[in-house]
């Protein structure tokens, strides 16, 4: 067996379910979920239509690059989104079976292991950002966020010893779990060092859709680029989803995109590793990426849960509200009900909510494990839901 495999830590989930083990939680109470960030928001009618008029193409092996017709509307959607000047549909897009897998797979194909690799990340994190550092051979090592940076990774605290040895930094803007967003002039800035020190950015944007203000949308690596007149997109490469966008998660569809030369060994890598996505999801995704109405509807809805939260629980528990994403990254410590875990277990305990202790999306760094006393509360479920969840969440401390 690979002994790299002893080296990955339990998943957040995993240490969720053993917090709550041998808890009964009130019967008379329906179960909420705040733990995990599954949309459940209802899909969009008309792709669910687009991919069922597709089933017949069941019968075709997909190509592993994806239909030219898939390539060419995800380029468009970039442009647009984005405001590039060009995206180059053969050679600087790729399709994947969702971003959970291409993310890890990603580092497979960059990492150098015959050095002594580093993968940086932002901590906390998306927990397959270092279990893909720690397969692929390389160390993982991880930049805090807190409040005192806006929790947003400081690249000036890197030292030039770790940039010279980093291979690969992966990013997530908006921030999972802190929603966190980099501005232009911080991606600019480690555009910079990367040219300088020669590593690859991988920049997880699959919250990219979920904001607050609809003419202020969270700008994106590829824009950062085009700012600077760099259209060839050298060393930087982004990840979307359709998952969080449009309430896709089980259709299992996303895209890579950016530098083509680094695109290219990840296709060949593709061509060995990866599994092709199927026609039918790939002729419902042209539908999804080609229409914005239903993700503004996505984002009202997302905003009115906000609003319940600040409106109910803002007087009695400081919320910080996100910049974007759809979770809020909660300090439980006002509330005086101990620690992260015990205010998850309590909270299930007393008023059968799940919300995820803060400290299982982070690793202790400097002595600091940045998600210490704060949890994550998911708000994908109704807004009804999000409301009865809210004065629960209320009564639970003030008890």
């Amino acid at each position: 067996m690979n002994t790299d495999l002893d080296k990955l830590k339990p998943y957040p989930f995993e240490k969720l379910n053993a917090l709550k083990a041998g808890i009964t939680p009130p019967a008379k109470l329906a179960h909420i979920a705040l733990s995990i960030g599954e949309p459940k928001h209802l899909a969009p009618t008309f792709v669910k239509q687009a991919l069922t008029a597709a089933l017949d193409n069941l019968a075709s092996y997909p190509l592993t690059k994806g239909a030219p017709e898939l390539r060419q509307c995800i380029a468009s959607w970039l442009t647009r989104r984005f405001q590039l000047n060009n995206v180059d549909p053969e050679s600087q897009v790729l399709p994947v079976n969702g971003t959970r897998e291409a993310l890890f797979a990603f580092a497979q194909a960059v990492i150098d292991r015959n050095t002594t690799p580093l993968v940086l990340s932002p901590n906390p994190f998306y927990q397959i950002y270092e279990g893909a550092a720690i397969l692929a051979g390389a160390e993982p090592r991880f930049l805090n966020c807190n409040s005192t940076n806006n929790f947003v990774p400081d690249f000036d605290t890197v030292t030039p010893e770790t940039w010279k040895q980093c291979q690969l930094i992966y990013i997530c803007t908006p921030g999972n779990p802190t929603g966190a967003v980099l501005d232009i002039p911080t991606l600019q800035k480690l555009i910079a060092l990367a040219d300088q020190y020669d590593f690859i950015i991988a920049s997880d944007e699959c919250y990219s859709e979920i904001y607050g203000d609809e003419h202020n949308p969270p700008p994106g690596l590829l824009e950062a680029c085009a700012k600077m007149d760099r259209h060839d997109y050298h060393r930087c490469i982004v990840f979307h989803s359709l998952s969080k966008r449009s309430n896709l998660p089980g259709l299992r569809s996303g895209f890579v995109a950016g530098d083509a030369k680094v695109l290219q060994s990840f296709l060949r890598y593709r061509t060995y590793h990866g599994s092709a996505m199927s026609v039918p999801t790939q002729l419902a995704s042209i539908a999804a990426w080609n229409d914005e109405n239903h993700v503004r509807e996505n984002r009202d809805k997302y905003r009115q849960k906000f609003q319940v939260f600040q409106q109910v629980l803002g007087d009695i528990l400081p919320l910080h509200l996100p910049d974007a994403g759809f979770y809020l990254w909660a300090d439980i410590q006002p509330a005086n009900k101990g620690s992260d875990e015990d205010f998850a277990q309590a909270l299930f305990a007393q008023q059968n909510i799940t919300v995820l202790p803060g400290r299982y999306l982070a690793r202790l760094v400097d002595g600091v494990n940045p998600g210490e006393n704060r949890v994550r509360m998911a708000l994908v479920a109704s807004i009804d839901e999000c409301r009865e969840a809210a004065e629960r969440i209320k009564r639970f401390i003030a008890t």
